[in-house]
């Protein structure tokens, strides 16, 4: 079945994850509504959306959704179910989603780590300038100012002394 995702979103009773895509076959827009079941305050999001997005009753909808996408959705559904406001989990998510660029990431563990990459993966295509781009330019050269006079290291000099 060929269809586009146009939006994708939460409903909270009951909950439930609403897809509005176009049948490209006909032409329509349709709406899913995917309903979630055994989603507790304590669940975890990362795990309930790779279960949503890999079932394979909704597999062909949300093949265009990304895997991130769905678990911001159950991160609303949790905060939610935590009493938190909208801003509130919003404000959660941003802190969660956003990189410290001081962070130490040889301190975080496996899970933290692979959450980080994710992000800077996802931050990268996003920047990334493609061919198809109205803006591609395909050689760039920049000069640098260079304020300060530049000094030599003592390795280079003498290991060239050697060869």
């Amino acid at each position: 079945m060929m269809c586009t995702a146009k939006k994708c979103g939460i409903r909270f009773q009951p909950p439930a994850i609403i897809l509005i895509y176009e049948n490209e076959m006909k032409g329509k827009s349709r709406q899913r509504i995917m309903p979630v079941r055994n989603f507790s305050k304590f669940s975890d999001c990362s795990r309930a959306a790779e279960q949503l997005k890999n079932n394979p009753r909704h597999k062909d909808y949300l093949e265009q959704v990304s895997l991130r996408q769905i678990e911001k959705l159950f991160s609303f559904l949790r905060g939610y179910l935590w009493g938190q406001s909208l801003a509130e989990t919003m404000e959660q998510i941003q802190r969660e989603t956003t990189l410290d660029p001081e962070e130490d990431l040889n301190k975080l563990d496996d899970k933290e780590l692979a959450k980080r990459k994710s992000i800077m993966d996802e931050l990268f295509e996003k920047n990334q300038k493609k061919k198809d781009d109205p803006n591609f330019v395909y050689d760039i050269e920049v000069e640098f100012p260079q304020d300060e006079q530049l000094q030599s290291c003592g390795w280079d000099t003498e290991s060239a002394d050697e060869f």
